[in-house]
């Protein structure tokens, strides 16, 4: 290679190297009942499969519930993603959830995936990367649209009966939704930081968010 080609090459690494890539997370930095985000969705939560993925940091330890994800129609809490009482990790359709004995949630951001298929049931979660073991739950099921995604609150109403011992503290961000299932190695790469996938339900570079209470957007770069 030329000397000329070479200080082409290096002056755009340099250039690649000095421009960062700034992203966004939210921080709860307290219990409450009155803070929560709402995410704008880009089309319908009429789902029949999806992939929910986020980056999630607490410092709340397993004496009580914490609601990482919420998707509530008029009628009824048709997706929601916990942490429960003994540390598991889960999500409920409309009902009953599956539940999942993960390493528990910490101060240190984990890559958190769950993936669901109504026409086998097959129901699965990946932290950092690593897939769970996969279990069958409501097969057959759909989830409806005309909800309202919320971030921080778990609504026992339509936008309200929030209670501040099931809120989140702690920080959020990169909160991405597909309406399929994402393959292991998509999810992997994801994690790893090899690809970019961009969600077809919920992107989180392009999503509007509704800030309610005293939650902060955090800007840092990479």
């Amino acid at each position: 290679m030329g000397h000329s080609a070479f200080f082409f090459l290096m002056t755009i690494s340099t250039v690649l190297a000095g421009s960062g890539v700034t992203i966004k997370t939210l921080v709860f930095p307290t219990e409450t009942s009155t803070s929560y985000v709402e995410m704008v969705p880009m089309k319908p939560l009429n789902l029949a499969a999806f992939t929910l993925c986020m980056n999630v940091a607490t410092e709340l330890t397993g004496e009580r519930e914490i609601i990482l994800f919420a998707y509530r129609t008029a009628d009824s809490d048709e997706l929601n993603v916990w942490r429960e009482l003994d540390g598991r990790l889960s999500f409920y359709l409309s009902g009953d959830g599956v539940l999942f004995r993960v390493p528990q949630l910490g101060a240190l951001q984990t890559h958190l995936c769950v993936t669901w298929d109504s026409s086998s049931g097959a129901a699965a979660l990946f932290m950092d990367g690593k897939r769970s073991l996969t279990k069958i739950y409501k097969k057959g099921h759909a989830i409806r649209p005309g909800g309202k995604v919320l971030l921080g609150q778990d609504p026992d109403s339509f936008l309200g009966g929030f209670d501040a011992k099931q809120s989140f503290v702690g920080e959020i961000g990169d909160v991405n939704m597909w309406d399929t299932v994402l393959s292991d190695g998509e999810i992997q790469d994801m994690f790893s930081g090899k690809t970019l996938t961009i969600g077809t339900v919920l992107d989180w570079d392009t999503a509007q968010l509704k800030i309610n209470g005293a939650v902060e957007v955090v800007n840092r770069e990479l």
